[in-house]
């Protein structure tokens, strides 16, 4: 395993993070949430984001969806002006709405003919496997469907790079291993790049390329190590435990320099 925050220099960064910092308030109320960090995510790569809770992992995804701004620093997101999609922990459906019309919400943005917008909505709930329950309420639905459905919108943006805020930390353990499975599916099937938080040190084992540690806040790169483990991947196998362990050994330190 290897320690490195940056891509190759002869390719060009779906993402990159350049001595990135964010303060909070003004003066004594000021708050560092993230301090100098740079790092670069590789067309195509799977990142995933771990460290204790408020070093600033669902700030940096902010900064990179464009919700907020640097206080220092540049962030860039190689493509288009809309390039990153970001889905949360919660769905955040509309419960008025069907399953096929919260789809189809990002499609309307785009100006999207509604001859066209049908049949994309169509093809995103194939890919998620909902298919079946486009005329469905979120109510309806299952946990596990909810994010499905989330995710088919995130993906309506059709942007190269997907951030996911912890997307998977209020479902069961059989759901989310489900849903492991379909997130790396669409992610090979589409050459995502994808930036993921997320507190399961497990679960970023089993997903990720390279897993980056942030320190407790001000959040900064303290461990980048690369998973060189072959796909598809069982959270539960012995190769995925042991950087699971690595990884959290080095947590737990930092956690108990901070004596949270």
């Amino acid at each position: 395993m290897t320690s490195t925050t940056t891509t190759p220099s002869s390719v060009t960064p779906a993402v990159a993070l350049d001595g990135v910092t964010k303060v909070y308030g003004r003066g004594a109320q000021a708050v560092l949430a993230l301090d100098g960090v740079s790092l670069d995510v590789a067309p195509g790569e799977f990142v995933c984001l771990v460290g204790a809770s408020g070093c600033g992992k669902s700030t940096l995804l902010n900064l990179v969806a464009g919700l907020d701004r640097p206080s220092g620093g540049q962030v860039r997101v190689a493509g288009s002006e809309q390039s990153a999609g970001l889905m949360f922990q919660e769905p955040a459906l509309f419960p008025w709405l069907t399953v096929a019309a919260n789809v189809e919400l990002p499609l309307r943005l785009r100006g999207l003919p509604r001859a066209e917008r049908k049949e994309r909505v169509a093809e995103l709930l194939r890919t998620v496997h909902l298919g079946e329950f486009g005329g469905r309420r979120p109510h309806e639905l299952s946990g596990g469907m909810r994010q499905r459905v989330a995710l088919a919108r995130t993906l309506a943006l059709d942007t190269p790079v997907l951030l996911m805020d912890e997307p998977f930390g209020a479902l069961d353990a059989m759901t989310r291993d489900i849903l492991h499975d379909e997130l790396e599916r669409i992610w090979s099937e589409r050459q995502l790049s994808v930036l993921f938080v997320t507190h399961n040190v497990r679960e970023a084992a089993r997903l990720a390329d390279r897993i980056i540690l942030l320190s407790s806040r001000p959040g900064r790169i303290i461990y980048s190590t690369r998973v060189d483990i072959p796909r598809p991947r069982r959270i539960d196998s012995a190769e995925v435990a042991a950087i699971a362990a690595e990884v959290t050994d080095r947590l737990r330190t930092e956690v108990g320099r901070h004596g949270q």
